[in-house]
């Protein structure tokens, strides 16, 4: 009886790593994100890759329009607005303000979208951080998808052309000024995110 119950635990264990191997997504690499972004945009080194290569899988689709619509138009003659690309499950916002100073600004997150943003022109410092290391000060808000936190994380340039990507569990802090809050123009996509 014990052979045939360990036989059993063995077979299911087994099968369970058979299934959990199917569905699990291995990283991508940068050469297959500059592949999917075209040859002038630049994937952040930030950016999650197997998080990425996990809701790529679950939503090519999205992912395919939102780094098409980046390849298809010229971001800088693009007027200031929201775009659609295919409704609620993709659409784009372009903004042109000035850059804040850092206390300014918060670390937010996102439950039901990733971010896709990128500087057009000008420059800005973006900070990234593990929202689990972060303490909230503002609960999340289902009407506008957003929570806010304290505390610190890593910060990166964000020049033009260089893309970032923030998954519901990374808070993000844009718009911090570099050079004297000058104005920069920024696109972000929201890409719907699939638990």
């Amino acid at each position: 009886m014990k052979k045939i119950i360990l036989s059993s635990i063995i077979i299911l264990l087994i099968l369970s790593t058979q299934l959990n191997a199917q569905t699990t997504s291995p990283a991508l690499t940068n050469k297959q994100l500059n592949e999917l972004a075209g040859s002038k945009l630049q994937p952040d080194e930030s950016i999650n890759k197997a998080a990425f290569a996990r809701q790529y899988q679950l939503h090519k689709d999205y992912w395919d329009e939102a780094f098409a619509f980046l390849k298809d138009h010229d971001l800088d003659t693009m007027s200031v607005g929201k775009y659609a690309i295919d409704g609620d499950n993709v659409y784009a916002t372009i903004t042109q303000n000035p850059t804040k100073d850092m206390d300014s600004t918060k670390w937010e997150s996102h439950r039901n979208y990733t971010d896709l943003q990128m500087v057009i022109s000008g420059e800005e410092k973006i900070g990234i951080a593990d929202i689990t290391k972060l303490n909230v000060i503002k609960p999340y808000d289902a009407s506008k998808d957003v929570a806010n936190y304290s505390g610190d994380g890593s910060f990166y340039a964000a020049m033009p052309n260089t893309f970032f990507l923030f998954f519901p569990s990374d808070a993000h802090r844009p718009n911090i000024t570099t050079n004297g809050n000058k104005p920069d123009k920024k696109i972000v996509i929201k890409i719907r995110y699939t638990e």
